[in-house]
């Protein structure tokens, strides 16, 4: 791979893990979405793609509209949308993700109360319980199987921000 082309797929795949109110699997569907239109796989919507899939969806797609919605997309000025400029599009209207590291610590630091940096099944017993939740101990040992990435048995800080700055939690 030329140096030219490692640094530009370095800097859109920057671009792409800068957006922290997504998922990976999150940015994998809208992927998915992008190939759907990108029917040659040449990692761009030309506007033959686009007018195709328009048409598929049943939109009248006459060709200077799709000329005009290609050049308010393409940012790059090249005739065609990369991943990168749909990506944008799809994620415009998210919110934006405002819990900040600091914030989600403190959070952490409630339920660490010994500062081991682990939050145990024990301790998420002990905040739910002053919480007034009333969970089974099936229920939250759920939880710290979900949110355990490494199977120890405990939730570090890694794993609790994960959860904590998903949008969705399955």
């Amino acid at each position: 791979m030329s140096t030219a082309i490692s640094e530009q797929h370095e800097v859109k795949s920057r671009s792409i893990s800068e957006k922290p109110c997504l998922t990976t699997d999150e940015v994998e569907e809208i992927r998915e979405a992008f190939n759907l239109f990108d029917t040659d796989g040449s990692g761009k919507i030309d506007p033959k793609e686009l007018k195709d899939a328009m048409q598929s969806l049943g939109f009248d797609a006459k060709n200077q509209s799709v000329y005009r919605m290609i050049d308010g997309l393409d940012k790059e000025g090249k005739g065609s949308i990369e991943f990168d400029e749909f990506l944008d599009v799809m994620t415009a209207n998210l919110p934006k993700n405002t819990e900040s590291r600091e914030d989600v610590q403190k959070i952490f630091n409630l339920f660490d109360e010994d500062n081991r940096g682990t939050i145990t099944f024990h301790k998420l017993k002990r905040v739910a319980d002053e919480l007034g939740e009333n969970m089974t101990d099936a229920e939250l040992q759920e939880m710290i199987d979900r949110a355990d990435s490494d199977k120890d048995g405990e939730i570090n800080f890694e794993d609790f921000y994960s959860i904590m700055t998903k949008k969705t939690f399955v």
